[in-house]
Order: structure tokens, then sequence, then C-alpha cells
């Protein structure tokens, strides 16, 4: 099997570790819920709940107006929300948010533009804040100050085509943008170039510098969503267009192929999300367009290769999920059924069973956890 490596230059930012979404107590079954939606029919914007993840029951706490908050994530503590508005005009931006977690309230710190259309994505380390915007084909990166609330963009690293869909992968897309586990490290997806792209962080320069190399994977993969396993040590890849997963080794920035396989087995060219058990037992990945469902995956612990062992339909549009923190729920945004749909998961066999316990969201597009809520 070709052996995909890549080593390359700099990107200053700080040594800080990565800040994990949906960070939370696991010893509390109280957690408090982030919704993002789209708001072209009747949402607001991003809506809160409480979700107690040992009985799988949701709670409504409040909501909030932004335009398309497609996706969010919270600080480590919780204290703070970062949320797109994805629009494809100069009005794309980047919301922050402070956050209530008792009462779900969120209050708008500060919004910054994002200088790149159609921001899909969000990661941050506690120290940065990056996007990845996709019609805008780049990845901007937001200093944060003390209090939370966000600095101008500093720097805008764009993307690249290459691919052969002569539709989708016409223009530069980035899809996704995340820290590596080591803190050392920023990958990015080019979406119409087929490659993921890399970036290295040092704590000593404030000015980052855009990288010359990049991992290249199969043409007309369309590379969307990145995951690496809890221990480090590999890394996950769904593409959009050929509906696959590529497993990748991991070490000191080094990503080394190791397997391709398939989640989209009817080449409906709408793949979308990816996330492993907190075990790190069992991978999923979401697929939309055709059989819309999420395909299950069981990784081997030894090498991280991928064997599939079913197969969960689900509502139409599955554009996202989440994992609670113990493992007991996966919830699917399903957007075009205006409904999260709760399955619980069979922590042996990583299968799911709809629970039929459905929260109803207009257009839900984005689940993300925080701490415990009253520390109940």
């Amino acid at each position: 099997m070709k052996s995909l490596l890549f080593c390359m230059l700099g990107l200053a930012m700080t040594a800080c570790a990565p800040r994990k979404a949906g960070n939370v107590n696991n010893g509390s079954d109280e957690l408090a819920m982030l919704v993002g939606t789209y708001t072209d029919g009747n949402s607001k914007g991003i809506y809160t709940f409480r979700f107690n993840q040992e009985t799988g029951l949701a709670t409504s706490l409040s909501s909030i107006e932004v335009l398309n908050p497609s996706y969010l994530i919270p600080s480590e503590d919780g204290r703070f929300v970062y949320a797109v508005s994805e629009m494809n005009d100069t009005t794309a931006a980047l919301n922050a948010f402070s956050f209530d977690k008792e009462t779900g309230k969120l209050s708008l710190l500060n919004r910054q533009p994002t200088m790149g259309a159609d921001p899909c994505y969000v990661a941050t380390n506690g120290k940065e804040v990056l996007t990845a915007n996709y019609s805008g084909g780049s990845m901007s990166i937001f200093p944060l100050k003390k209090n939370g609330s966000l600095e101008p963009v500093d720097t805008l690293f764009e993307g690249s085509t290459g691919g052969p869909d002569t539709e989708r992968q016409a223009t530069p897309h980035v899809h996704c943008t995340v820290f590596s586990p080591d803190g050392k490290y920023i990958f990015a997806t080019d979406f119409s170039a087929d490659r993921i792209l890399r970036f290295v962080m040092h704590p000593d320069n404030p000015i980052p510098h855009a990288s010359l190399e990049a991992v290249g994977i199969e043409a007309d993969s369309g590379p969307r969503h990145l995951t690496f396993s809890p221990n480090g040590k590999f890394a996950y890849l769904i593409t959009e267009l050929s509906g696959k997963v590529i497993a990748f080794s991991y070490d000191d920035g080094c990503l080394e192929q190791i397997q391709t396989i398939t989640a989209d087995t009817v080449a409906a060219r709408g793949s979308a999300d990816i996330h492993l058990s907190p075990d790190g037992k069992y991978l999923y990945a979401s697929n939309r367009l055709k059989e819309d469902g999420i395909a299950i995956f069981a990784v081997n612990p030894e090498n991280g290769t991928l064997a599939k062992v079913g197969y969960q339909p689900t509502g139409i549009h599955p554009r996202n999920f989440n994992i609670t923190p113990n493992g007991k729920y996966l919830l699917a945004a399903c957007r075009d059924s205006n409904v999260i749909q709760v399955y619980k998961r069979n922590e042996v066999t990583g299968l799911l069973e709809d629970t039929h316990q459905d929260i109803v969201v207009d257009m839900p597009v984005c689940v993300q956890f925080v701490s415990s809520v009253n520390n109940l």
C-alpha cells in the first residue's frame, strides 16, 4: 500500500494543547447540549438543552438568534461557545458567546468577519479559533482575548483545486480544520485538491506561515472531516465524494495511510461526518443523499484498521452527529427531517438502536456537549 507521509513548514501559534469539543465531566449524568441549525426556515439559531446521558432524554433550556450557526464548538471549560454564521457573502462571520451551563443562556460577546464565505467548521485550542470557509476556500485564524471574545482575523490560508469533479471541485473548498492531539499541528481538509494540509505551530513566532506541502489522497475523494483516535495514534478521514474512510497512523505530525474502506456503498457522493466512540473501539460515519444513515466500524486496537460491522438507517440528511461522553448514546442531526434522533449504543457490538426519543428542531446540523449542569 502506498504510504502517504508528509512533514511540513511552520504555522506560528501557541504550543497549548488543543481543546476538545464537548469536554465534560463524565461523573455527571446531566449534560448541557448545544444545537446549531440553518435559519432558512423556522429556526432562530442556536438551541440549548439539558441532556441526560443515562436516560437519553432532553429538556429544552434556551435559544439565541444568530444567522446560520451551522457549526459550533464550546471552550474546554464550557464558559464560551464559538459558532459560525455560514453566509455566502461578506456577512459570513464567527460569533463568540458566553455560556451559562445551568440555564443554557448564551450571550453574544462579539462577532468577527471570517473573510471567507460559508464558514462551516470551527476548532479551538483555547488560544486561537479556526474556521474552515467552504466557499471561500480558506482557513481563518482568530486570536482569543482573555474574556473569550475574538480578535479580528489574523491570517488566512487558502486551499486550491485539482480534483476531477468539474462541478463540485471547480473552486477551492476547505471543509475542516482540526488541532492534532499533541497540540503541535493543525490539519485542514483541502476538498477540491484531494489533499490534507498541515501547519506546524511555533510558540516563539506569532506570525503564521503558509505551508507548502500536503498529503495527497485518491483523486475524486473530496476530503471532508478528520478525527483522531483517543490515544492519538491514529487518524480517520471521511471523504464526501468517494464515500470512504481512510485510516492513517499518526506520529508527531506525520500521517501514513494504512487502510481505505467504504462507508457509502451506493455512490451517493454525500458522506458527511465521522466520530469515534469515547473508548476508541468503534468508528461511525454518516452518509446523505441516498440511503441516509450511519456506517459502523470496529477498530483494531493494535493497528487502527477498521472492519465494517453494521449500518444504521437514519432520518433525512444526517449532516452531523455526536456521541455522549459516557458512550451510551449517539445523537444524529437529521437536517431535512427536522429532528435530532437519539440512538442507544451497544457498547459491546457498536450497533445502534433508535430510542424514538427524537428532539424536534428545525434544520439541525450540529450537536455539541459541554460540562455537567448543576453538577447533578
